[in-house]
Parts: C-alpha cells; sequence; structure tokens
C-alpha cells in the first residue's frame, strides 16, 4: 500500500494528475504538492494537500516546487512528473517560440526534475514517475509536436534507466486518450475527435496508483492497448486503416479551423462596410 508518504503530484489542477492525487489520498497519511499553473483550483482535499502553483515549463518553475517540498517534507518519497499539453494541428508554419513551449514543458522540464529529484534524494530512496502516453510509442497525425515531445521523454527513460543509481526506481505510464481538458487545450477551445480508444481518467488513476504499489516499471492503464499494439505489428493493414481514421479526423477539424477563419474575415469585412 501506498501510505504515509511524502509526494509531489504536478499537472494536478485536472485529468490525470487530479485522479492520481484523488487515489493517493485514499490511503492513510499520504502527503501531497498538488502542482499546477492553476492551483488556486484544488480545494476541499484538506491539509493533507498543499496547493503550488508554479510554470513547470521554466527552470525557476521546477526550482520552485523543489524549494517548496524541501520546506515542508524531510524527504520527497515519490514524485509524479505528469504535467503537459498537447498541440492538435496540421503542423505546417513556422514558429520557433510556439515548439519550445511544448518541450519546455512537456520534454524539458521532465529531464531537468529527472536531475533535481536525483540530487534531492542524495542515495535515499525514492520513485520517479513519468506520463509518457502511447503517443510516445505511436505517432498520429495531428499530433506532430506532441509525439516528439513524448518520443523524447520514451527515450530518455530508456537510456537514463542504465545510468540511475539503485536508489532511484523509475515508473512511465502510457495513457491512450483521455476524458480531460487535453482535447479542449489541443485544439484551441474547438471540437476535436479523440483517438480510440477513449479512457476515463479515474480509471487510470486507479490503474497508475496500482502499478505503483507493485513497483512496476511501465504502466499500460488501457487493457486493449498492449494487445491492439501486437495487432498493428503483426497485421500492418489494421495500423494502416488506423491510421487513415485518424488523417480523417484531422482533415475534418483543419476544414472546421479554415471556415472558422473565412468566417471571422467575412465578419470583419461587413464591420468595415457598414461604418
Amino acid at each position: 500500500m501506498i501510505e504515509n508518504k511524502n509526494i509531489i503530484v504536478t499537472g494536478a489542477s485536472s485529468g490525470i494528475g487530479k485522479s492520481i492525487m484523488e487515489e493517493l489520498l485514499q490511503q492513510p497519511g499520504n502527503r501531497i504538492i498538488a502542482a499546477a499553473r492553476g492551483a488556486d483550483k484544488i480545494t476541499g482535499y484538506g491539509d493533507n494537500v498543499i496547493p503550488f502553483s508554479c510554470d513547470l515549463s521554466t527552470k525557476e518553475g521546477v526550482d520552485a516546487l523543489f524549494a517548496k517540498a524541501e520546506e515542508v517534507f524531510d524527504k520527497i518519497d515519490i514524485f509524479f512528473c505528469n504535467a503537459g499539453a498537447p498541440y492538435y494541428e496540421r503542423f505546417d508554419y513556422e514558429d520557433w517560440d510556439r515548439i519550445s513551449r511544448i518541450f519546455d514543458l512537456n520534454t524539458v522540464g521532465h529531464i531537468y526534475s529527472y536531475s533535481k529529484y536525483l540530487h534531492h534524494l542524495d542515495g535515499r530512496e525514492g520513485r520517479l514517475v513519468y506520463t509518457i502516453s502511447a503517443m510516445g510509442e505511436m505517432a498520429l497525425p495531428g499530433y506532430a509536436l506532441y509525439a516528439a515531445t513524448k518520443f523524447a521523454m520514451k527515450g530518455f527513460q530508456q537510456a537514463i534507466r542504465d545510468e540511475t543509481p539503485k536508489n532511484l526506481q523509475i515508473t512511465c505510464v502510457y495513457p491512450v486518450s483521455t476524458k480531460t481538458n487535453f482535447f479542449k487545450v489541443g485544439g484551441g477551445g474547438r471540437k476535436m475527435e479523440p483517438p480510440f480508444p477513449v479512457q476515463a481518467p479515474e480509471k487510470v488513476g486507479k490503474a497508475v496508483v496500482k502499478g505503483i504499489d507493485k513497483l512496476k516499471k511501465h504502466i499500460y492503464p488501457c487493457p486493449v492497448y498492449l494487445p491492439s499494439k501486437v495487432l498493428m505489428n503483426v497485421v500492418p493493414p489494421v495500423k494502416k486503416l488506423y491510421i487513415s481514421a485518424q488523417k480523417g479526423k484531422l482533415k475534418r477539424f483543419v476544414k472546421r479551423v479554415e471556415k472558422e477563419k473565412e468566417g471571422i474575415v467575412e465578419d470583419i469585412k461587413l464591420k468595415k462596410a457598414m461604418k
């Protein structure tokens, strides 16, 4: 059982992070620093949850989180590196800053957190949990940059396991599409068609905490994911059909965005004509 532990959960204000936090609170004695940009939303959990606002896409934000943890905890027993955000789009633009923003949050901040946590432990036992995503193993149309950040994390954890001292254990989580704000944020507030299958965040949270309790190195919350992955590798036409369906979703999304932009332009023209 995971109990009487000092824990950090990032991205804790909603979705998978929130579900992980709530699952951990079912066990006695767990104290949690719930980190998020909008930590003011994290209320009603009592004294065992400490909301902490920070921007985990920056060095300053990650440093501040560790400083807070070392202020209230003697040791961080488990660090859930869960914060992240998607883009859903056709990648056909030149925008260095936009590319940097998603990598800073989904990749750079997570890699930097590894070093911070390793030094914090200073030989003591701890567990670092990365939420990577199934798209860290199979990229899909519309998620080019998001998948790239997750493939980077997949590669990082694979390499770092052979360097990490025995006191620090690493667990990686590969959720499929989850019913969270992910698909609202990714589409800029526009309607999206999420990839199949879709899970509830509560099921993901339960699977993650159960997997951590069993000291698993890799956690796949969706029971059909691994069999589907094997099937697609053994029968390539199945994967081709699946990718084709995702291409169709992206085409429909891009078409809606283009119509929306055309409507805005026409509205501006109309307002100018009426002046």
